[in-house]
């Protein structure tokens, strides 16, 4: 189990009750197919819980938090960020800061130029199972194993 979680939200705005509304924004989660990584905590857990209903997550591999930073990560301004930017924030390259990301040693929100969001296309070819059920129900909500698959295809 790794120390941080790859969040997805799948479902839109509409009828979306108010608390899970506030949730979402706390994860920066404010539209449909955006993801995050978070540290993988019990609060966070239970906040995860909650809005199960809405999102899907699975444990933050460090190859495909390294790719969402080289092809989906950008600044303030809709600038790419670049291997730069990652060096001014302290580390020597993109792959670097991928690992501490998903190591649970830093979190997106503590670097300044990046945006705490990845912002994702709808999947290539459609989605394979339910958006409507539980991942345990054959759907893709919720707890999902088979999740890293499926942001390969909206990237």
């Amino acid at each position: 189990m790794t120390n941080s979680l790859l969040v997805l939200r799948i479902k839109g705005q509409v009828n979306l009750p108010h608390w899970a509304s506030t949730t979402l924004k706390l994860f920066n989660l404010e539209k449909k197919y955006r993801a995050t990584i978070i540290q993988n905590k019990n609060d966070s857990i239970g906040m995860l819980n909650k809005i199960k209903n809405y999102i899907c997550w699975t444990d933050a591999e460090i190859s495909l938090v390294e790719e969402l930073l080289n092809k989906r990560a950008y600044k303030i301004g809709h600038i790419k960020f670049t291997e730069d930017d990652a060096m001014k924030s302290g580390f020597d390259n993109i792959a670097q800061l991928a690992h501490s990301i998903s190591d649970g040693r830093t979190t997106m929100s503590k670097i300044k130029t990046l945006k705490p969001w990845f912002a994702l296309s709808p999947p290539k070819h459609g989605f394979k199972k339910s958006t409507k059920k539980m991942y345990t129900e054959k759907g893709i909500l919720g707890y999902n194993k088979d999740l890293g698959v499926l942001i390969k295809n909206m990237i």
